[in-house]
């Protein structure tokens, strides 16, 4: 090859750098989960099965069978004095409704207002990162805490439900009994389905940072709306739309203690919260990409 040939090679543009950059999110993810707030947010989630085991031994004699009492609470809380592995599941049917999507709603609210309100904004779209490449990691990163915040909440039960109750075979709510360690692998689904739950929590939230360069704002936001639609879930008079309500369909994981498993209302689920990331997400990309970022 010429030396020419060679000049010509040597100043060949470069290929475009994917889209999805591994280190930018692997940087991203580290520092979301070293900030306060986000481990005090783990620890809360942490601590509500403890709090939820402890407040049902308590209730039924240090542990004696019988439990749950009243009739009261999610539909699996009288088994959790009889398998310690109940607790997992009654743990997340307690904080789904609130704790679990209000700690996305403030990593969601605050991800991209809270760059801006912190003027670091600017610099993260610095070439070789783009809105479109930050954008993608940021919703990432909240998907990332939605699978990390389950889990916390999943293991946390289950080695306070080992500690206080017995384990053992599982009997499922159609009444067929699984050996422990298929208890434990519909636990770990069940835990995978809640945090599938939440992708529409997360997109609502990160397009409600789009639009504000307050991270407090963002968040409350997005906690208010939280609460605003699920009391709207409640309502008989919107029978109608409640289908359409992100999380109308949430606890439908405990049809995965079903045999055979009864996916209709789970499928719906998924489903509609692919609707919510798609929508939300398009709208967060379409604003944040036209955006004047001042800060």
């Amino acid at each position: 090859m010429s030396q020419a040939e060679l000049s010509q090679a040597g100043a060949a543009p470069r290929s475009p750098r994917p889209l999805w950059s591994l280190g930018l999110l692997r940087s991203e993810i580290t520092m979301t989960f070293r900030r306060w707030r986000t481990l005090a947010l783990l620890a809360v989630l942490a601590g509500v099965p403890v709090l939820v085991g402890v407040a049902v031994r308590n209730e039924t004699g240090h542990g004696r069978s019988g439990g749950g009492g009243g009739g009261g609470g999610p539909a699996f809380i009288s088994q959790v004095t009889n398998n310690g592995v109940f607790l997992v599941f009654t743990s997340l049917a307690v904080t789904l409704p609130f704790f679990l999507p209000m700690a996305i709603g403030v990593i969601a609210g605050d991800s991209i207002a809270g760059e801006a309100h912190g003027g670091t904004l600017r610099y993260l779209l610095v070439a070789p990162a783009g809105r479109t490449r930050l954008l993608l990691v940021k919703y990432a990163t909240t998907l990332t805490f939605c699978l990390v915040g389950t889990l916390t909440v999943a293991l946390s039960a289950l080695a306070t439900g080992a500690l206080l109750f017995p384990l053992g075979d599982v009997t499922l709510l159609s009444g067929t009994s699984i050996p422990l360690a298929e208890g434990l692998l519909r636990a770990l689904a069940i835990a995978g389905a809640v945090a599938l739950s939440l992708v529409g929590v997360a997109a609502i939230g990160l397009f409600l940072s789009t639009l504000t360069t307050s991270g407090i704002a963002a968040m409350a936001t997005t906690v208010g709306l939280l609460i605003t639609v699920q009391i709207l879930d409640t309502l008989p008079q919107l029978e109608a739309i409640q289908p359409y309500l992100f999380p109308h369909y949430w606890l439908s994981f405990a049809d995965l203690l079903r045999d055979p498993v009864y996916w209709d209302q789970l499928a719906k689920n998924f489903g509609l919260q692919a609707v919510y990331a798609a929508v939300f997400g398009t709208a967060a990309w379409a604003r944040f990409t036209t955006r004047d970022i001042t800060a």
